[in-house]
C-alpha cells in the first residue's frame, strides 16, 4: 500500500484542478474559510471515491440496496483505504435507537444479564435457579462422613410446566396477587396436603403399573415408601404400597464419604434423567426424623417451585417481540392519560390546585377528598408537587382507603365515556405517557426480574456514562460468573471509557439517539469506531469539535490520536485552533469562498503552514492576524429579562437575569444545561407571553418570567435547513427575489407580453418549465446503478420557459441572474436599493460567495444559520430606515431579541470576525443578542457572560458565574474562565 493518498486534478464543485497528497497513518486537518472547498476535497472527493470503489466491487444485485454514489470529478487517485465518514448531522430518527444500542454496549449488556443475571420470581420474589450436579454433590457431602442416605426419584416423571409469558404484564396491585392459574395450582397443592380417602388420579393404579412396568424393563427393581424398601419383581409385591401416597424408586444406598462422590453424581444424573428430580433421605440410626434433600433439574423458584424459561439475550431486547413489553411494544410510552397534562404545573401545591381536573367546578369534590386523604397519610398539601417524595406522589396517583386517586378517578370516568361531554373532558388529558405496565422501561416483566448487583438491565441503562462505569467496575461476581463475564465486561468497560473520553459522560445509556445534537451524534460514532478497533481504515470527520467546550477538546484530540495510532488515516475538516495545532499534516484551502476558493494555499506541517505567506489560516496560527478584544464593553442597563425557578432535565430551580441591548453569551461544558435553559425554558416562555405556541407549552418549567414587555419579537436563529426542496435558495429566503422579479416584470418586453412578477417565479405554474416544474433537472431511476440526474430536455436546466428567458435586464435573463454570486449581483443591481440592501447583508455575514439560486439542500448548517441571520439583519435595517424616514428614534427597534445556538459552527477565524461585525450591527440597530457559544473569540468579545456548570448532566444545571468576560476569567469556579483567562491575559 502507498504511504499516502495521491490526488491529481480534483475539480469537484469549486476545486480548481488541485493536486495534493494526504499521508497515511497520520492526523491530517483540512482548514480554510467557509466555502473554500474543504468538504469538497474531504467528503465529495476522497470519501466519495473510496465509497464508490467499494460499492463497485460488489455484485449488481447488492448495489441496488446501497447508497448511490457518483464518481467525483478527479483525474487520478491512488492509495485509498476503506473509507468511513462521520458527519455533523444526526440522521437517526429511529425511536428505538439509544446511546447504548448505537455503541453496541447494550448488546454486551444483554449477553451479560442472560449469562450472569439472577432471576427472581414474579410471584414471591424468590431466586429462580437450576440445581447443578456439582452443587448437589457438595450439599450431600456436606452432611458429614458416615451419614447414611437413600437416593430416590419419584415414579411419576415430573413434566416441567413453564409459567406462561404474560401477554400484558400486571399492574402494581396485580403483581402482588398470583394470577388465576397460580391460584388454581395453590388450591390443588392444598388439597394434596390434606388426608384423602381415595387416589387423586382417575385411574392411578393402572397408570402407575404402566410406569412401573416401564421402569422394570429399564433395570429398576426396588421401590421406597415411608422408609420401607419394596421389591417389585412380581405384581403381588405391589400390594404392600399405598398408591395414594408418593412412591419413589430407590437408586442407591450410600454412606457419605469422599470416596463415594462418583456414586452420588451417578445417582443425581439418574434421577434427573428419569424424572427431572432427585431426593436424598437420611437413614438415622436412632429414632429421629429423617432429613430429606430435594433437588430439581428444572429452572424454577426455590420457594414456590414455579418453573421459568432460562434468560437468553433476546429476552432483554426491546426491539424483539420476545423481550419487548407487550403493552407498549418496546417504545416505553403509550397513548394514555398524560401526567404532564393532569399536573401541568409541578410548582403548585396540592392545596393550590396542582391536580388540574379537580379544579373544574364539576369535580371540585375530589379536591376535598384529596385534602382529607393527604392529611390521613401525612402528605403535605402546602409543598410544591415536585418536592413531594416519589412515594407520596404515587399515593396521590393510586389512592387508597376509599379515595380513588388520580388513576381511579379516570377509571371511573372511562365507564361513562358513552357521554359526549365525558369523552371531550378525557381527551384534554390524553397524550403520550410512560407505559403503565413497564413504567417506561420497555421490557416485559420477565426481563425486568433479572438482576445484577440488585439492578435490572433497565435500571443499569438509565445510569449516566460515569455512573455506568462505576456500576460495571464494582460488580460482585462468583468465580464462575467472572470466568463467563470476563470478555463481556472488558468490551462494555472499553466502550464506556471511549464515551467518557469524547466528553459524553453526562449522557445516560438509554438516551434516545434522535434527541442528540449533531456534535454528540458525531462523537458517539467516533467512540463506536474506536470500539470496533479497525485498522487500516480512512476516517473522514466533519468538525468533530462542534458542541465541545474547550476543556473537552483535549479529550477529542487524544481520541483522534488513539485512532491514528491503531494504524488508521484520519482526515478532519476543522476550524478549532487546538485541533489544527495537533495535526500531523495541515492542508489549507482558499483564499476566498465559492468561486474565489478551491485552491490549495499550503500543505505541510502546522509550522510550515503558519509561515506560509498566502495561507489565511497560517496568519491566525502565527499571530499575524487575530480577532482583537473590544476596547470597551456595553454595560447592562435597566432593561432585562428575569427568569426564576427554571426546572427541567438537569436544571434545578435556576434563577437568571439576562440584560438586553447587548451581546450576552451563555457558556458552559457540554451537557451543563445551556440549550435546556435558553431553548426549552426561556424561548418557550417568551413565545407564550407573546401569545404564540411555538416550541410547546412551558407551563410548569419555571416559576416566573419578568421583562418580556421590553420585547416585541423573539427570533430563534438555529442551524436547521432554510428549505428542504431544491427550489429553496438564499435569495428567496431573504426576500430579495421579490424585488428582482418586480424589476424583470417592469421591463418593456415584459409589459408588452403581459408578464407579471409571478411569471418569473419557479415555484408556481406560469413562467416556469412545465416538464421539470422549476427544478431544472429530471431524475432517472436506474435500479441497481446510481440514479442519473439529467438537465431537463425542455428548459436545458434553466427552469423557465423560452419566452421568459427572452426578457433581459442589462443583457442577462433571470436564469443568468440566479447563477450570479452575491458579490457579482451587488455590482449588477447597483442603483436598486431594495435589492442591494438585502443582498449586502449576505456579503456582510461572509456569504458573498454563495450563488443567488443555490439550492438550500446544499448549504451547510453554519451557512443556513448565517442566511437566517442575514434575513433578520435585512429586516432590522429596513425597519430602521423606515423609522428614520418618519423621524422616529433609532432605538425604537430595540425590542427584538435574537437567540443563536453556536453560530460559529463551520466558521473559520476570518469568518468569525465577520460574524462579530454582523452582531455589532444588530445591536447598533437596537437589537439584543443571546448566544450559546463555546468559541473563545466570541466569548471574549461579549458584553456579558452567563456560565453554567460546573459539569454536565446531573452535575450541571447551575449558574457558576455571571459578569463580564474578565470577571468570568478571574472566577476560580468557572471552567470556561480557566480557558478564557490566557486569551484575556487575566489571572484565573
Amino acid at each position: 500500500m502507498n504511504e499516502q493518498i495521491v490526488i491529481r486534478g480534483a475539480r469537484t464543485h469549486n476545486l480548481k484542478n488541485i493536486d495534493v497528497d494526504i499521508p497515511h497513518n497520520a492526523l491530517t486537518v483540512v482548514s480554510g474559510v467557509s466555502g473554500s472547498g474543504k468538504s469538497s476535497l474531504a467528503f465529495d472527493t476522497v470519501y466519495a471515491e473510496g465509497q464508490r470503489r467499494y460499492v463497485e466491487s460488489l455484485s449488481a444485485y447488492a448495489r441496488q440496496f446501497l447508497e448511490r454514489i457518483e464518481k467525483p470529478d478527479v483525474d487520478h487517485m491512488e492509495g485509498l483505504a476503506p473509507a468511513i465518514a462521520i458527519k455533523q448531522k444526526n440522521t437517526t430518527r429511529n425511536p428505538r435507537s439509544t446511546v447504548a444500542t448505537a455503541t453496541e454496549i447494550y448488546d454486551y449488556m444483554r449477553l451479560l444479564y442472560a449469562r450472569c443475571g439472577t432471576v427472581t420470581c414474579l410471584h414471591c420474589g424468590g431466586i429462580v435457579r437450576r440445581d447443578t450436579v456439582d452443587e448437589i454433590a457438595a450439599a450431600v457431602l456436606g452432611l458429614g462422613d458416615g451419614t447414611r442416605l437413600y437416593a430416590l426419584f419419584p415414579i411419576q416423571r415430573r413434566d416441567v410446566l413453564l409459567e406462561p409469558m404474560q401477554e400484558f404484564a400486571p399492574s402494581t396491585e396485580e403483581e402482588a396477587t398470583p394470577p388465576k392459574p397460580a391460584k388454581k395450582a395453590a388450591k390443588k397443592s392444598a388439597k394434596a396436603a390434606k388426608p384423602v380417602e381415595a387416589p387423586t388420579l382417575v385411574d392411578p393404579t393402572d397408570a402407575q403399573k404402566e410406569r412401573l412396568s416401564e421402569l422394570r424393563k429399564r433395570g429398576y427393581n426396588r421401590l421406597f415408601q415411608n422408609g420401607n424398601i419394596v421389591e417389585f419383581s412380581t405384581p403381588e409385591s405391589l400390594l404392600e404400597l399405598d398408591f395414594t401416597k408418593p412412591i419413589y424408586v430407590l437408586v442407591d444406598r450410600l454412606s457419605v464419604s469422599s470416596e463415594v462422590r462418583a456414586r452420588i453424581v451417578d445417582a443425581i444424573e439418574t434421577g434427573y434423567r428419569e424424572s427431572n428430580e432427585i431426593y436424598f433421605q437420611t437413614a438415622p440410626r436412632d429414632h429421629s426424623a429423617p432429613q430429606i434433600l430435594h433437588f430439581s433439574a428444572a429452572f424454577e423458584c426455590v420457594n414456590c417451585r414455579r418453573a421459568y424459561r432460562e434468560p437468553e439475550p433476546r429476552l432483554f431486547s426491546f426491539n424483539n417481540p420476545f423481550g419487548a413489553c407487550p403493552r407498549c411494544q418496546g417504545f416505553g410510552n403509550t397513548i394514555d392519560f398524560d401526567p404532564g397534562l393532569i399536573i401541568p404545573d409541578p410548582s403548585k401545591t396540592l392545596a393550590g390546585g396542582a391536580v388540574d381536573p379537580w379544579e373544574r367546578p364539576k369535580y371540585r369534590a375530589f379536591h376535598g377528598e384529596l385534602k382529607r386523604f393527604a392529611k390521613a397519610n401525612d402528605i403535605p398539601i402546602d409543598v410544591p408537587w415536585y418536592d413531594l417524595t416519589p412515594a407520596q406522589q404515587e399515593m396521590v396517583r393510586q389512592g387508597g382507603s376509599g379515595f380513588p386517586g388520580i388513576r381511579g378517578f379516570f377509571d371511573q370516568l372511562e365507564k361513562k365515556k358513552y357521554k359526549l361531554h365525558v369523552r371531550v373532558f378525557l381527551a384534554k388529558y390524553r397524550g403520550y405517557a410512560p407505559c403503565p405496565v413497564c413504567h417506561g422501561q420497555r421490557l416485559r416483566a420477565e426481563a425486568r426480574a433479572v438482576l445484577l448487583n440488585e439492578k435490572n438491565i433497565c435500571e443499569a441503562s438509565s445510569l449516566t456514562i460515569t455512573a455506568a462505569r462505576e456500576f460495571f467496575d464494582s460488580l460482585s461476581l462468583t468465580p464462575a460468573q467472572t470466568e463467563i463475564a470476563g470478555k463481556i465486561l472488558e468490551e462494555v468497560r472499553q466502550r464506556i471509557g471511549f464515551l467518557e473520553q469524547v466528553g459524553l459522560d453526562y449522557l445516560t445509556l438509554d438516551r434516545l439517539s434522535s434527541t442528540l445534537s449533531g456534535g454528540e451524534a458525531q462523537r458517539i460514532q467516533l467512540a463506536t469506531s474506536l470500539g470496533s478497533r479497525l485498522v487500516g481504515a480512512l476516517y473522514v470527520l466533519d468538525e468533530p469539535s462542534i458542541g465541545l467546550h474547550t476543556r473537552d477538546t483535549a479529550k477529542l484530540i487524544h481520541i483522534l490520536e488513539e485512532l491514528r495510532d491503531l494504524g488508521n488515516t484520519i482526515l478532519v475538516v476543522e476550524h478549532d485552533p487546538d485541533v489544527i495545532r495537533s495535526a500531523d499534516h495541515l492542508i489549507d484551502m482558499g483564499p476566498g469562498a465559492g468561486e474565489l476558493g478551491g485552491k490549495l494555499l499550503a500543505s505541510g506541517t502546522v509550522a510550515e503552514v503558519a509561515k506560509h505567506p498566502d495561507s489565511t489560516t497560517g496568519r491566525y496560527l502565527s499571530g499575524r492576524a487575530h480577532i482583537p478584544v473590544p476596547s470597551t464593553r456595553r454595560e447592562p442597563g435597566r432593561t432585562k429579562l428575569k427568569l426564576t425557578g427554571a426546572r427541567i432535565h438537569n436544571l434545578r430551580g435556576v434563577d437568571v437575569e439576562i440584560p438586553l441591548n447587548l451581546l450576552c453569551v451563555v457558556t458552559g461544558v457540554s451537557g451543563s444545561g445551556k440549550s435546556t435553559l435558553i431553548h426549552q425554558v426561556l424561548y418557550r416562555a417568551l413565545m407564550q407571553q407573546m401569545g404564540q405556541t411555538e416550541g410547546g407549552d412551558p407551563t410548569g418549567l419555571y416559576r416566573e418570567l419578568t421583562g418580556a414587555q421590553n420585547l416585541s419579537e423573539v427570533v430563534l436563529v438555529d442551524q436547521s435547513p432554510i428549505g428542504r426542496t431544491p427550489r429553496s435558495n438564499p435569495v428567496t429566503y431573504i426576500k430579495a427575489f421579490d424585488a428582482i422579479r418586480d424589476l424583470f416584470a417592469a421591463q418593456p418586453d415584459s409589459k408588452r407580453k403581459g408578464y407579471t412578477p409571478g411569471s418569473f417565479s419557479f415555484n408556481v405554474p406560469g413562467g416556469r418549465c412545465d416538464v421539470c416544474e422549476g427544478d431544472g433537472t429530471v431524475t432517472v431511476e436506474m435500479q441497481f446503478l446510481a440514479d442519473v440526474e439529467l438537465p431537463c430536455d425542455e428548459c436545458h436546466g434553466t427552469r423557465y420557459k423560452a419566452g421568459i428567458l427572452e426578457i433581459k435586464y442589462k443583457g442577462k435573463n433571470i436564469h443568468d441572474v440566479l447563477n450570479m454570486t452575491v458579490r457579482d449581483a451587488l455590482s449588477y443591481f447597483a442603483g436598486h436599493p431594495k435589492i442591494v440592501d438585502r443582498l449586502a447583508v449576505l456579503d456582510e455575514v461572509g456569504l458573498g460567495y454563495v450563488r443567488l439560486g443555490q439550492s438550500a439542500t446544499t448549504l451547510s448548517g453554519g451557512e443556513a444559520q448565517r442566511v437566517k441571520l442575514a434575513a433578520h439583519l435585512a429586516t432590522a435595517r429596513a425597519a430602521i430606515t423606515a423609522q428614520r424616514g418618519e423621524g422616529a428614534n433609532k432605538k425604537a427597534s430595540s425590542r427584538t431579541l435574537y437567540i443563536l445556538d453556536e453560530p460559529t459552527t463551520g466558521l473559520h477565524f476570518d469568518d468569525v470576525a465577520k460574524l462579530l461585525a454582523a452582531f455589532r450591527k444588530l445591536i447598533e440597530g437596537g437589537g439584543s443578542l443571546l448566544v450559546i457559544e463555546h468559541n473563545l473569540d466570541v466569548i471574549k468579545s461579549a458584553d456579558w457572560v452567563i456560565d453554567l456548570g460546573p459539569e454536565g448532566g446531573f452535575r450541571g444545571g447551575q449558574i457558576v458565574a455571571i459578569g463580564t468576560p474578565e470577571e468570568i476569567a478571574s472566577n476560580p469556579d468557572s471552567l470556561t474562565g480557566k480557558w478564557l483567562a490566557p486569551v484575556l491575559d487575566v489571572k484565573h
